[in-house]
């Protein structure tokens, strides 16, 4: 299986980036590009099943590296035994990436960024993080042997801050939102890259964890049988899988996979931290950073995202929504998951359901439509 990966481009001034480049100077992340016609030569569906069960399986489509890797991605897509029929909805699935590494879906980027970190020869990487993204890059830090800085902010849950100690990180707790964090990192640690310097694998201030959060889009279309869902639940702090699984749409039509139809692509935010809602509402092309962020479910809390264009397109471009929901009714509908559907979800988990909920009442969504909501970790972690 070789890598058909080409080059680095910026989707707003369709600049053309080196290989090594983290960002376009025009403030846009950038994503990865594929000699598609090569790649239809080998990554063909009907060669898949013979794969190994790990993103990895679509290896032609994801940059030639080394891979540092945990076993992450295949994950369940799950048909609703219960939940779907209390609903009313026929064809609702889960996809719970809670058998992840670390418990999340954070493992899919994290593999990829330090797999091309490892291979450039970094040897220190740090993040700013609500939790997951943060325990994900400390254990595949650890893999790769690099040292890990963690900026937390210091309402993290315990169980968090300890997973990442365990995997050798070294964290300090900020004051505030992972905004603060962020800049807090900055401020301690100077400017990234250089000799002896240190690498930032922020969300979307390096291209590669969007290409591990696209392989969600490829495992769906997979384990659908190559027919797509008519609507994707996401819940959206940083958007990166959401940006993910567009790009993928998009790369397996040019594989010649699926066809042009697109699931309408539901962003699901916290009422206390909702700006791609807020921009979605007012016909905004970007979003406004969110003043103030609060809501139980950590990823979530997050007011502002280098992907709020690339994200509010997807949006409108398949004709989805953001939705906001409360704190308790996310809580609620993760405790729906677990005695229901024997699934231990996040409150950010608890988020994509309880959005479903709101627009089955709204009549956004349909009885009739095939829904995959996103369980993106475990609940243990939240509410131990």
């Amino acid at each position: 299986m070789t890598s058909a990966f080409d080059h680095l481009e910026c989707p707003r001034c369709r600049a053309r980036k080196a290989d090594g480049a983290l960002m376009c100077e025009c403030g846009s992340p950038l994503l990865a590009r594929y000699r598609i016609e090569e790649a239809r030569g080998t990554l063909r569906r009907e060669h898949l099943a013979g794969r190994p069960p790990s993103l990895w399986r679509y290896a032609e489509m994801l940059p030639g590296v080394e891979p540092v890797s945990l076993g992450e991605g295949f994950t369940p897509l799950l048909r609703s035994r219960r939940l779907g029929d209390e609903l009313g909805l026929p064809s609702l699935y889960i996809k719970d990436e809670a058998v992840n590494p670390t418990g999340s879906f954070k493992a899919r980027g994290m593999a990829l960024a330090v797999s091309v970190a490892a291979a450039r020869g970094v040897k220190v990487a740090a993040a700013p993080s609500a939790g997951n993204a943060g325990s994900a890059l400390a254990a595949y830090g650890a893999a790769a042997g690099m040292e890990v800085h963690l900026f937390l902010p210091e309402t993290t849950p315990r169980p968090f801050i300890s997973e990442a100690e365990r995997f050798g990180a070294r964290i300090r707790l900020v004051p505030g939102s992972i905004a603060d964090a962020s800049r807090a990192m900055r401020t301690t640690l100077g400017p990234a890259g250089g000799d002896g310097g240190w690498f930032d694998v922020s969300t979307l201030r390096e291209p590669f964890r969007v290409e591990g959060k696209k392989t969600m889009g490829y495992e769906i279309a997979e384990q659908m049988g190559f027919t797509l869902p008519g609507v994707i639940v996401y819940p959206t702090g940083g958007g990166t899988g959401l940006i993910g699984m567009w790009k993928a749409f998009d790369e397996m039509e040019a594989l010649g996979w699926i066809g042009a139809a697109r699931p309408r692509m539901i962003a699901v935010q916290a009422s206390g931290c909702a700006p791609i809602v807020r921009a979605f509402e007012g016909g905004r092309e970007t979003a406004e950073a969110w003043s103030d962020p609060v809501t139980v479910a950590s990823g979530l809390r997050v007011p502002s995202s280098l992907g709020d264009r690339l994200i509010l397109d997807a949006v409108r471009r398949s004709g989805g929504a953001a939705v906001a929901v409360q704190d308790r009714e996310m809580i609620e509908a993760a405790a729906l998951l677990a005695s229901r559907e024997g699934i231990d979800a996040c409150p950010e988990g608890g988020a994509a359901l309880a959005g479903v909920r709101r627009l089955l009442r709204s009549g956004t969504i349909a009885a009739s439509d095939s829904i995959v909501i996103f369980n993106t970790g475990t609940g243990l972690k939240s509410f131990s």
